[in-house]
């Protein structure tokens, strides 16, 4: 009926087809059943992924942002150490021009006075309330000695004390120590300016009679062998007349701020006046 090799071609190509077959549903098996299990487990592990990526990114973050600070710190301090460095040089130029303009004063006032006058620098003063005086760094050696005047641009500061070599100690005009024979320069009315236990100056000696206003400007009269004449002392700042006594209370404000000196002028050959006998 049917040949032995058409049977035998039959059962072979049946055989291929049952292999066909047989694979075919086991590949298809298999693959619903991994992607049922990649289902399951990126349900499963997907959150967990996404806390771990989070965490991670959330300590990089740190990581960056404190090695950003610290960064920023560092650049902080160098910014603020520069800022200090500008702020002292800023302060020192500061100080210059101010040093320059009293030096301008100075200059002027020593091409004002026909007098030989050094100057120094103050370096200390007297800590004790009961006297007013004040240490300057110049002494013998710049010709500086015991009664030669000290001046600023604004008037007379005081005396010459006692002087070293390198050194020299000033009475100020408010110690009560201190007096400089003084004129009225309105009226040229005489007295002597005298200082106070409180730091102040009174104009002593002025008689009742003589015309003395506020605001009179006082200079010294070049009479006491200390100062020259001409130089500015302060103003009248107060006047009381009693009806019994020969003078009048006068009291002065002084033209110098002696809180506030730095530099003086030291006159240190005064052109006094010189009595003659006959």
């Amino acid at each position: 009926m049917f040949s032995k090799k058409t049977v035998v071609s039959a059962g072979v190509i049946g055989l291929v087809i049952l292999i066909m077959l047989v694979f075919s549903f086991h590949y298809l098996r298999r693959t619903l059943f991994m992607d049922a299990a990649g289902r399951a487990a990126l349900f499963i592990v997907a959150p967990v992924q996404n806390i771990v990526a989070t965490t991670i990114g959330f300590v990089d973050g740190i990581w960056e942002n404190y090695f950003f600070l610290v960064s920023a710190a560092r650049e902080n301090e160098a910014l603020r150490k520069r800022l200090a460095e500008a702020v002292g040089q800023v302060d020192a130029c500061r100080e210059i021009v101010i040093a320059n303009e009293r030096l301008r004063e100075y200059v002027g006032l020593v091409n004002e006075i026909p007098y030989q006058t050094v100057a120094a620098e103050v370096i200390s003063r007297d800590p004790s309330p009961w006297y007013r005086t004040l240490v300057i760094n110049k002494g013998s050696d710049s010709g500086i000695s015991k009664g030669c005047p000290v001046v600023l641009p604004d008037g007379i500061v005081g005396h010459v004390l006692t002087a070293s070599s390198r050194y020299a100690r000033v009475l100020l005009l408010i110690d009560r120590n201190c007096s400089v024979d003084a004129l009225v320069q309105r009226t040229r009315a005489r007295g002597v300016v005298e200082g106070t236990a409180g730091g102040r100056c009174l104009l002593n000696y002025m008689p009742r009679q003589e015309d003395v206003i506020t605001g009179d400007i006082i200079i010294s009269s070049g009479f006491d062998g200390i100062f020259p004449k001409g130089l500015s002392i302060g103003y009248v700042s107060k006047i009381i007349r009693r009806n019994t006594g020969l003078f009048q209370e006068i009291e002065l404000a002084p033209f110098v701020d002696f809180e506030r000196i730095e530099e003086v002028m030291v006159i240190i050959n005064p052109q006094l006046h010189d009595l003659e006998v006959n």
